[in-house]
């Protein structure tokens, strides 16, 4: 594999859960919550909130930044 293909499996990976953890995000705020046993992995449904914010900013930025390096054609030919 080549650094191109590495990076293309990562934006596609990173696209999909994405993707998961949008869809674990409630519209009535109460988040991975409402999910039931998934939300005694935290101390409370609100610090689950946060987190499932947080990696989702991350997953966000890590696609994004993904997306233009893909497409600007950065890493060589591909």
């Amino acid at each position: 594999m080549n650094i191109v293909q590495i990076v293309q499996l990562v934006w596609a990976l990173s696209a999909l859960f994405l993707i998961i953890l949008v869809l674990l995000h409630s519209p009535k705020g109460d988040g991975i919550g409402g999910i039931g046993g998934q939300a005694q992995l935290f101390t409370s449904t609100k610090s689950a909130e946060l987190t499932l914010n947080r990696v989702t900013w991350m997953l966000s930025i890590i696609f994004m930044s993904l997306t233009v390096v893909l497409a600007g054609g950065w890493l060589g030919a591909g």
